[in-house]
């Protein structure tokens, strides 16, 4: 079967295209010639199943910021309900797509359930299958074989993932390198160190990598989206663009035009741990690195000490990311480093990193992005609550705040915070900028239209 990439560059516009087109209110044209070159991707698995029910969603340049979330069991905590609940606050609260990480438990079972309750865009890690195999076959993650490794990254392709993270970037040259280049938090990837270990150990070559034209034509046969791991991002702000860094960095620009080379689409993925003022660096060497192809950073946590606030510490990072042009945001949650998120958590994670996106997209998107705060703005000077609260990017936390005092008193009324010295009280004028006068910012006064809201009456969120 064709990948979406290979339609692209036939001129093929493709179901999946049409719908990110009309989502993203681009013309389909556009879209087909920017994934042509690999610039936009639509990670989208043929073998994905009810694929007719899952959202897609367009990933690169001029396309809005997306948000992904992580969930999946660890070996200490094997909770499938639990997860189940936490990719349903995913689903619920406008997640992109998500990320089962799951390493402990049946892990090829809770992918296929995971699969069928979030209808959203999939991904996966396969070396943490392989590590789980490596655990209950071989007692010891180390005796891994090649073909384990192998096996695990074409299971998961059969079973409909839409992109996998594929630590490939990183050689047995680099991993020997790694106890010489004095890192202050070390290598904190989990996948990047277990091959790391399992080279080093074997003095074989990564198999991910030696074995990368095999990995490419899998994802061709299934349309699998290759997510390029940062097996050697920094675990601290004192290791931020290290040599260990940008090596991968640059082994992953090659294996990205490899791929391409087979209509294989690819994104690549960024740092944890880099300090505020070399974000914005990090975007554009990345870029220069790898073209322009679409970038997917976690955080980057700017400060190493917001343990329980690392949602908080990471989305400060995400906005600045965002606005330089970075395509894909991954969340973290306040459990970061601590523990494995509650559902609470996620939902607090991705409310953060979809503040975070926005604020980036006003930066890239200004025109596009700008409705939704010019709606609110005018929903705020006319006093009108209903329209406040459904305009929110939470908008049960809106409402919950709002009304807690007991009182529901409705529009045309100030909250609680004010009172009687409402500015739109004490100059009710303000309110009736509507009626022809200038709003200041070049558009007629009163604002745009009401854009559509999504299921308004549930208080959910503005689609835009």
């Amino acid at each position: 079967m064709s990948t979406q990439m290979a339609a692209a560059r036939r001129g093929v516009v493709t179901e999946e295209m049409r719908q990110v087109a009309r989502d993203e209110d681009v013309s389909a044209d556009w879209l087909v010639s920017k994934m042509a070159s690999g610039a936009i991707i639509i990670p989208a698995n043929n073998a994905r199943p009810q694929k007719s029910q899952v959202h897609r969603v367009g990933i690169g340049r001029g396309l809005k910021t997306k948000v992904n979330v992580n969930i999946g069991t660890s070996t200490l905590n094997v909770d499938l309900p639990g997860e189940i609940a936490k990719a349903r606050v995913a689903v619920k609260y406008h997640a992109d797509t998500i990320m089962d990480l799951s390493d402990g438990g049946d892990v090829k079972g809770i992918r296929r359930r995971l699969l069928q309750e979030a209808p959203i865009t999939f991904g996966t890690v396969p070396i943490y299958e392989a590590y789980n195999y490596g655990v209950e076959e071989h007692k010891n993650p180390l005796n891994l074989t090649e073909d384990d490794y192998l096996d695990a990254f074409e299971n998961n392709a059969k079973d409909g993932v839409d992109y996998t993270t594929v630590h490939c970037g990183i050689t047995k040259d680099i991993a020997k390198r790694i106890l010489k280049v004095r890192r202050h938090g070390g290598v904190v990837s989990k996948g990047g160190t277990i091959t790391a270990a399992w080279m080093l150990k074997h003095d074989k070559e990564n198999p991910y990598y030696a074995h990368y034209d095999y990995l490419v034509e899998i994802a061709k046969k299934y349309d699998v989206t290759f997510s390029l791991g940062d097996a050697l991002r920094p675990g601290s702000i004192l290791d931020s663009h290290d040599e260990l860094q940008v090596q991968e960095m640059i082994n992953i620009s090659r294996l990205t035009r490899r791929a391409h080379e087979q209509d294989v689409q690819v994104m690549v993925e960024g740092p944890g741990h880099v300090p505020l003022n070399e974000v914005a660096a990090n975007v554009r060497l990345a870029k220069s690195l790898i073209g322009d192809v679409p970038y997917y950073v976690l955080g980057p946590l700017v400060t190493d000490v917001a343990s329980g606030h690392d949602h908080i510490a990471s989305a400060i990072g995400a906005a600045v990311s965002a606005s330089e042009g970075v395509d894909l945001l991954c969340y973290l949650t306040p459990s970061e480093h601590l523990a494995l998120p509650n559902e609470e958590e996620v939902k607090a994670g991705l409310i953060a990193y979809r503040i975070a996106a926005h604020a980036g997209d006003l930066v890239k998107l200004r025109e596009k992005a700008i409705k939704w705060d010019a709606a609110m703005t005018e929903a705020r000077r006319t006093l009108d609550w209903e329209r406040q609260i459904a305009l929110s990017i939470d908008p049960e936390e809106a409402a919950r705040i709002h009304g807690r005092t007991g009182q529901h008193p409705g529009n045309n009324v100030p909250c609680t915070m004010c009172g009687g010295a409402c500015v739109y009280m004490m100059l009710p004028q303000q309110k009736k900028y509507g009626d022809g006068g200038d709003s200041g910012d070049g558009s007629r006064a009163g604002g745009p239209a009401k854009p559509e809201v999504r299921n308004a009456a549930a208080a959910t969120t503005l689609s835009l």
